[in-house]
């Protein structure tokens, strides 16, 4: 009898070990599931407020030079060829408004020859031209994550916070390693640009990473609304795609 009450404190001690066991959750497997938690969500759910402007079948709220676009695969396509050589840029505009504020995100897979680019605030011009801040890109990824403007030329580089004042004076701090950001790329893959205008203010990511920020205060120059289009750029024979474009007005 002796050895059988010496026993039950162990399994008491045991069951409530388990039963804790069952309980507890370590803080590293309590972010893994709250890291999995958004893929039981709803559809969409994670993206409030973001309103697709490709419907992924054809160019339904788009307006381009025939020839030049049309949908491969789910994606706004644009292709040059040693046959078909492109001149002269030339640009697939949403037809959907001039936005302000507003968030726009869209994926992109770009040859490695090839030079591309996204417009935002931007002017339309005949002959399916455009004019205004573009989010660069480049085959080889040495243009990705800088902010473009036709009338003044790469005006904020990746890895920099730009101020431009009203007199045009541009001053410059540093976000981050130019090169190592360069690195989030992926060459002739899918990748994701994320574009955020709020008043004077543009911000760049790149695939979740931050790669630039413009403050444009320009008095001549820096734009407060404008279309959004997509660049079929001229030059070598090249290959560009679009998909999942999703557009959120900001208050």
């Amino acid at each position: 009898m002796k050895r059988i009450w010496f026993m039950v404190p162990l399994l008491v001690a045991a069951v409530s070990a388990q039963a804790a066991e069952r309980i507890q959750v370590k803080p590293k497997q309590l972010t893994q599931r709250v890291g999995q938690a958004p893929a039981r969500l709803p559809a969409g759910a994670a993206k409030a407020g973001f309103v697709p402007i490709f419907n992924g079948k054809d160019l339904s709220g788009w307006d381009g030079e025939p020839g030049w676009w049309r949908v491969e695969d789910g994606a706004l396509t644009a292709e040059s060829t040693p046959e078909k050589p492109c001149k002269a840029a030339t640009y697939l505009i949403w037809r959907g408004g001039e936005p302000a504020d507003f968030e726009l995100i869209a994926e992109f897979r770009l040859s490695r020859a090839g030079n591309s680019g996204i417009q935002f605030r931007s002017k339309a011009l005949p002959r399916w031209d455009t004019s205004g801040y573009q989010a660069d890109m480049s085959g080889d990824g040495s243009l990705v994550g800088f902010v473009y403007e036709h009338t003044r030329g790469l005006i904020a580089g990746r890895g920099e916070q730009v101020t431009i004042q009203p007199d045009g004076t541009r001053k410059v701090a540093k976000l981050g390693d130019a090169a190592e950001l360069g690195k989030v790329y992926k060459k002739e893959a899918w990748n994701t640009y994320r574009i955020i205008c709020r008043g004077p203010e543009v911000t760049v990511f790149l695939n979740g990473k931050l790669m630039c920020r413009l403050t444009d205060r320009d008095a001549k120059r820096a734009a407060s609304k404008g279309v959004i289009a997509l660049q079929m750029h001229p030059g070598p024979p090249m290959k560009v795609q679009f998909k999942n474009i999703r557009l959120k007005k900001l208050p």
